[in-house]
């Protein structure tokens, strides 16, 4: 994670203070249906790792250890009554979630926390294989003052960079398709990496300079390695702190948009996504607390608690603000095809015309969203996930009519979070529901 300088930590893509027990491999299935079973510029850095998660900031869990040794069980009472559909199985983890350490949901279900990865059997909901960090987390661990150290993962592997100058790719279910990367000279500093765009499957990263023994230092460099031959693709020097967003590109999948930082302000950055060069800048309204990309823009805050569609070419496209007198502010929206779908904070989803920001229709929620709230669509629905009391609704993209709302009575206090098993929007079987220390698959069909 973070160095107490307020830099990138040495050791590995993660640094700790302490070590704890490994663990092992820990699963708890609960009967469910179908099977049973001027700020600084250690603060500049936080931001910038924060927004790298962008508009796909997912994650399910928070569990762990690697050995064959058996774990703790469940810490809380398991849910009592559920409403909605009846989920396939349960998942309950042995401490609660951590969604915000991944940038971008896997196909597979998947138990996140200080521990490790815990992969999980998408058909049964029982645990798979374990991948755990090296060092592993400290006790305190998540903080929110600790927002570099993403797990970044693929359709089929989880991402690390190591100190030691390798990129190790370690995957869900089969040891033998892990693989190691020497990084290159260029690339010998203190790297983080930022994301994975799955088509056409690119990781980008950036490494901060560190100093040689002649007295000189290494350059801030970001980069961009295509993983189907582990080919560099580019690296390109900064002369400021500046990250990919997840999901990077945009505008047909030709730019990369990145975050920089500026003495004390933010802006938006967009580069030629085959070379890493620089092409425009844009001003980051309120810090660009979220961005997002879609095939034919960049979205982001417009300064008054709406939503501003930049064009590919940097010209601004359109905006969308809350109507006079409401004091809404919208969160990160999700981008499909000729619609986007934009989230306020009051716990309505606004549907918009891509081309012309158009409202086409409005829902009201059960429940009030958290800024941490990130929906997706699957198998052509809307799914919008509330807190933990509030639970998960599904909306009707065409009409904008609300469905049915899935929730637990378990206790908690985190936000539901959502992933799904479609390699697009209509042809997956599951939706991944979680809070807390439970996960729960629920039909699609």
């Amino acid at each position: 994670m973070q160095s107490s300088s307020g830099g990138p930590a040495r050791g590995t893509s993660w640094q700790w203070d302490e070590e704890t027990d490994g663990g092992g491999a820990t699963e708890d299935v609960i009967a469910g249906g179908g099977e049973r079973t001027g700020p600084s510029r250690r603060r500049l850095l936080l931001g910038a790792g924060a927004l790298a998660a962008g508009g796909a900031a997912w994650a399910l869990g928070r569990s762990g250890g690697s050995g064959a040794r058996p774990s703790p069980g469940p810490t809380g009472p398991p849910p009592t009554a559920l409403s909605g559909p009846t989920p396939l199985w349960t998942y309950r983890g042995p401490e609660a979630m951590t969604p915000e350490r991944l940038t971008d949901p896997p196909r597979r279900p998947v138990f996140l926390s200080r521990k490790g990865l815990q992969i999980l059997d998408p058909a049964k909901g029982t645990a798979a294989r374990l991948l755990v960090f090296d060092p592993p987390a400290n006790r305190s661990w998540p903080s929110d003052l600790d927002m570099l150290g993403k797990v970044v993962v693929g359709p089929d592997h989880l991402f690390t960079a190591t100190y030691q100058g390798h990129l190790e790719a370690r995957h869900f279910t089969d040891p033998a398709a892990d693989w190691s990367l020497p990084l290159p000279d260029e690339l010998q500093g203190q790297v983080r990496l930022a994301g994975y765009d799955r088509d056409p499957g690119i990781l980008y990263g950036y490494s901060w300079g560190h100093p040689r023994a002649d007295g000189s230092s290494t350059d801030n460099r970001l980069f961009a390695l295509r993983v189907i031959d582990r080919a560099l693709l580019w690296s390109v020097r900064t002369e400021r702190t500046e990250q990919p967003v997840t999901p990077a590109t945009f505008g047909g999948g030709s730019l990369l948009a990145c975050i920089r930082f500026v003495d004390g302000r933010t802006e938006l950055v967009a580069r030629d996504a085959a070379t890493g060069r620089e092409l425009w800048t844009a001003p980051g309204e309120e810090d660009l607390r979220w961005c997002v990309t879609g095939a034919t823009g960049v979205y982001v805050p417009d300064g008054n608690g709406g939503v501003r569609m930049l064009l590919p070419t940097g010209e601004p496209g359109w905006t969308h603000s809350p109507h006079r007198r409401e004091s809404w502010r919208a969160l990160p929206p999700v981008a499909q095809n000729t619609r986007v779908y934009i989230p306020w904070d009051q716990g309505v989803v606004s549907c918009l015309d891509v081309s012309n920001g158009a409202e086409l229709w409005s829902c009201r929620l059960p429940f009030p969203l958290d800024r941490r709230s990130r929906p997706l669509v699957a198998n052509g629905t809307l799914f919008v996930p509330g807190t933990s009391v509030g639970g998960v609704s599904a909306i009707h993209p065409a009409t904008g009519e609300l469905g049915w709302t899935f929730h637990d009575s378990g206790p908690g206090k985190d936000v539901w979070t959502l992933a799904t098993d479609a390699t697009h929007q209509y042809d997956g079987t599951r939706l991944y529901a979680g809070h807390d220390d439970v996960l729960h698959a629920l039909p699609l069909n």
